[in-house]
């Protein structure tokens, strides 16, 4: 019985545990990365951890999502992250040289090695026959002091692909439709990787695109072998000496059998507000359309910008869409330009922007309410673009030029156009120049860390009570995203460095009297969820801000992997309804009372808890490990450390 990739990436670097679905593992992380909207906590956490410098093979800090200087704050921030990449011995990828996840892959990733990032699309890096996994950025600190990645062993889902994309099909399309298929949860608690003989008509950047979103799946990350596709990448970055077959057995078992006919998909688009209300695109053909945004991680590749541009060579885009391009680095920017596209863009009207994620993290671009915008970005949760009544929808490059042509959602199969024909370059514009290499030890050990007024102290959080009696605060729903929790844009984030400030914006999506009746609530509070609770983004800010405000435990159906560890990880307990029916019994203001936590979360998965509202018991159970369980009863990884 033969060994999948995923398997053979964990073996290689299993540290602890056993790999059964299910159970705790330890993994060594050769590689780490963070992004602005996450780093300036990572490295806060680096610097309460006392560390003398990073002990990973390569640890990148990317600035790429808080590039709207609208006021001094993100230039704080950025100024910071420098500092701290000078005294710890990282690598600082300086503003506008790209987005972190393509970025990485070309500059950085190497076929075997393992790496986490504090950015959930982290998973990207698997395109190149890397195990990536996106986590909170303590995760991310720990595995830079040199300290194992603890998770639980997660399935191995293999999609086996058979034939080729036809033409005006892409490999948006590809990850479109396994959301069609199995939703925002299909992925949860496994590996995706994909195998067969469609692989061959896919290059590494087309499964960069498919391995991206699989964090929409929810899934721990994607994996692709490292293979022929992966060399011709490596050569064209000038890397080929990196580049190591990985490749699954020829009788490898997977715990999850799929398989995608590529010849059989056409265009497909998601529909406001998830990543999983997909559709075809002939099902919503003739839709208005005001914006289309081409770019974001989820199509950072030169060609799917070259298609854009080739699409509209010669024409004029209608006079009624704003039609932006967000190139995704320096690299791509130059081989645009070298090809003649960056003209043909500009010349049919497209709004060129600096290379950075924009709008896909709510940094500019919002679009008008209530009026569609069409983007190649990774996700569409309500008012994630930086306008709450958004309507934004998620496809390829492809749909999204034919929509700006016309001004109308179209299959781009009816174009009277054919399929454009696009010849890139051998070799990539390699330069390095924004790119700032680690000092050497000595100098760093002199460096200073520098702090604007914007820059708080991490929370100190003080152990769980015993016993808690306290109000439910607020009820949501069913997939409520890290979004709705802590969001983004351009209010919001520049404050990602400033917990006391961010937490007045926490749930205000939801409810925006969430903050104050939080400040006022005696006792602290509990949030009763649905569902998927803490879908999307890594960010450790949706569990640390609602901490600060007297959060002590989320009981909900069923929770998102990475929040789930996030909230453990800040002294939050994540508990499950027994009995999902339990959801519809607990009322927001209904008073909850948990007794003798340390015994009952200690010996076991099952605890009560007392509707003293209703006078019912509510079994519950938690699924943390015992490591887990002992961080919570402190407070939180941080003060137990520190504690110890």
């Amino acid at each position: 019985m033969g060994f999948p990739v995923a398997r053979k990436l964990i073996d290689s670097h299993l540290v602890s545990g056993e790999p059964v679905p299910g159970r705790e593992i330890g993994l060594r992380v050769d590689q780490t990365l963070t992004q602005d909207a996450t780093g300036t906590l990572v490295m806060q956490e680096l610097e309460a951890l006392g560390l003398d410098r990073a002990r990973t093979e390569v640890s990148v800090q990317y600035v790429d999502h808080n590039l709207l200087q609208a006021d001094e704050k993100n230039a704080e921030d950025h100024a910071f992250l420098r500092s701290a990449c000078r005294r710890f011995g990282m690598w600082f990828s300086k503003p506008g040289n790209g987005v972190s996840h393509p970025t990485h892959m070309a500059r950085f990733g190497v076929p075997g090695r393992t790496m986490v990032g504090s950015d959930s699309h982290t998973c990207a890096a698997g395109s190149l026959g890397m195990l990536a996994i996106g986590v909170g950025g303590l995760e991310v600190a720990m595995a830079i002091a040199g300290e194992p990645l603890y998770l639980r062993m997660p399935e191995i889902w293999g999609v086996r692909l058979t034939g080729a994309l036809p033409e005006w099909v892409s490999a948006k399309d590809v990850i479109l439709e396994m959301l069609r298929r199995h939703g925002v949860k299909g992925g949860l608690n496994r590996i995706v990787e994909y195998h067969g003989p469609g692989l061959a008509s896919l290059s590494a950047m087309d499964r960069h695109v498919i391995a991206n979103m699989g964090a929409e799946l929810g899934a721990t990350t994607t994996v692709f072998p490292a293979d022929d596709a992966v060399l011709e990448f490596l050569r064209a970055q000038d890397r080929a000496s990196d580049f190591e077959e990985l490749v699954a057995d020829p009788d490898a078992v997977y715990d999850v059998a799929e398989e995608i006919d590529l010849s059989a998909l056409e265009p497909l688009i998601a529909c406001p507000s998830s990543p999983d209300n997909v559709v075809p695109v002939r099902e919503v053909a003739g839709t208005e359309v005001w914006q289309v945004v081409i770019g974001s991680s989820a199509n950072p590749g030169l060609r799917d910008f070259a298609v854009a541009a080739a699409m509209v060579r010669g024409r004029q885009t209608h006079d009624a869409v704003s039609f932006d391009v967000n190139p995704t680095s320096r690299e791509i920017l130059a081989d645009l330009t070298k090809m003649g596209a960056t003209l043909d863009l500009v010349s049919a009207g497209a709004r060129l922007h600096q290379a950075g994620c924009l709008g896909c993290i709510g940094m500019g671009q919002a679009p008008a309410a209530g009026h569609n915008s069409l983007r190649t970005f990774p996700r569409n949760f309500p008012g994630r673009s930086g306008t709450r009544e958004d309507r934004v929808w998620l496809c390829s490059p492809e749909t999204a030029t034919a929509a700006a042509l016309t001004g109308v959602i179209t299959d781009p199969r009816e174009l009277s156009m054919g399929y454009p024909s696009v010849v890139l370059p051998e070799r990539a514009t390699v330069n390095t120049a924004m790119l700032v290499p680690p000092l050497p030890p000595e100098r760093a050990a002199r460096e200073e860390l520098v702090k604007g007024p914007n820059i708080s102290a991490l929370p100190d959080f003080p152990p769980l009570p015993d016993d808690i009696e306290a109000v439910v605060l607020l009820k949501v729903g069913d997939n409520i995203s890290t979004d709705e929790i802590s969001p983004a844009g351009a209010a919001a984030l520049p404050f990602r460095s400033n917990i006391p400030k961010l937490a007045d914006f926490t749930f205000t999506r939801v409810d925006e009297t969430y903050p104050s009746r939080a400040r006022e609530a005696e006792g602290g509070h509990f949030v009763v969820g649905g569902d998927n609770y803490g879908q999307g983004s890594s960010r450790e800010h949706a569990a640390i801000t609602p901490r600060h405000l007297g959060l002590h435990a989320v009981i909900a159906k069923s929770f998102a992997r990475i929040h789930w560890q996030n909230l453990a990880n800040f002294g939050i307990l994540a508990l499950e309804f027994t009995d999902p029916a339990d959801y519809d019994r607990v009322e927001q203001g209904h008073v909850l009372a948990l007794r003798d936590l340390r015994s009952q979360l200690t010996e076991g998965e099952e605890l009560t808890a007392t509707d003293t509202t209703a006078g019912v018991d509510i079994p519950l159970r938690h699924r943390l490990s015992p490591r887990q369980v002992e961080a919570v009863l402190e407070g939180g990884r941080i003060p137990l450390l520190a504690r110890r």
